[in-house]
């Protein structure tokens, strides 16, 4: 993502002074399912998502229910769902991650028979000499493919719903009124909306509030609606 920062709009109850849910783009929501990207997704998928503790289970389990009409069809849920390495985790949007992605390794028999290895030393099925012989791995340019132009994971199609404990999901009016029953909010007129800006600063603290609140959206963005709502 090229964005260093985007917007979502937070739907706030003025009277508890808490976040009920935010409105956010493809941009915010490939940013939330790629934390998964980082090995938390392994040690989630490890732990179970029932024992962990604060949300990211939830998150987990998000876009393990998403459906795929949702997700670009060059995507895969499972390349964050069951890394196989934390090579993704370079390029996780407005994280400042640093570390460059490990080259994958690809090794074949002497006698070039049409089998390979990511290991060197497995026996060739074919000749049953070691495939030790090293193969130069050619990453696909970027353009390849023109559905892949707008990058990221997840659609930009829809607007998607991302509540305060980070349950995310496609967004309706209906399912946007169903919330509001389940969270027993009578009076919509406490109801006040505010845009806020999801920088770098601001992810690393719902990164570090996910693993220890069930309210990460408040606890993030409380001293702007504080500010916004005085008492």
């Amino acid at each position: 993502m090229a964005e260093s920062s985007v917007t979502m709009k937070l739907l706030v109850d003025s009277k508890r002074k808490r976040v009920m849910f935010a409105e956010a783009g493809k941009e915010c929501v490939d940013f939330l399912f790629h934390i998964l990207a980082l090995p938390i997704g392994s040690v989630i998928r490890l732990l179970t998502t029932k024992q962990m503790v604060g949300c990211l289970g939830n998150l987990y389990e998000s876009l393990e229910n998403l459906d795929n009409m949702y997700i670009q069809p060059n995507q895969e849920k499972d390349v964050l769902l069951k890394p196989k390495s934390a090579q993704g985790a370079a390029s996780v949007p407005l994280l400042p991650l640093t570390n460059s992605p490990s080259v994958k390794q690809l090794y074949t028999c002497p006698n070039r028979c049409s089998y390979v290895a990511e290991y060197s030393g497995a026996t060739c099925p074919s000749c049953y000499g070691s495939l030790s012989s090293q193969l130069n791995y050619v990453k696909p340019a970027a353009g390849n493919n023109v559905v892949a132009s707008n990058g990221g994971l997840v659609k930009g199609v829809v607007t998607y719903m991302v509540l305060d404990d980070l349950v995310v999901k496609p967004m309706s009016t209906i399912s946007s009124i169903t919330l509001l029953n389940e969270l027993c909010v009578k009076d919509v007129g406490v109801l006040k909306e505010k845009v806020v800006t999801l920088g770098m600063d601001e992810a690393l603290k719902m990164l570090k509030a996910s693993l220890q609140s069930n309210n990460v959206l408040t606890s993030v963005f409380m001293d702007s609606i504080n500010e916004y709502m005085p008492s």
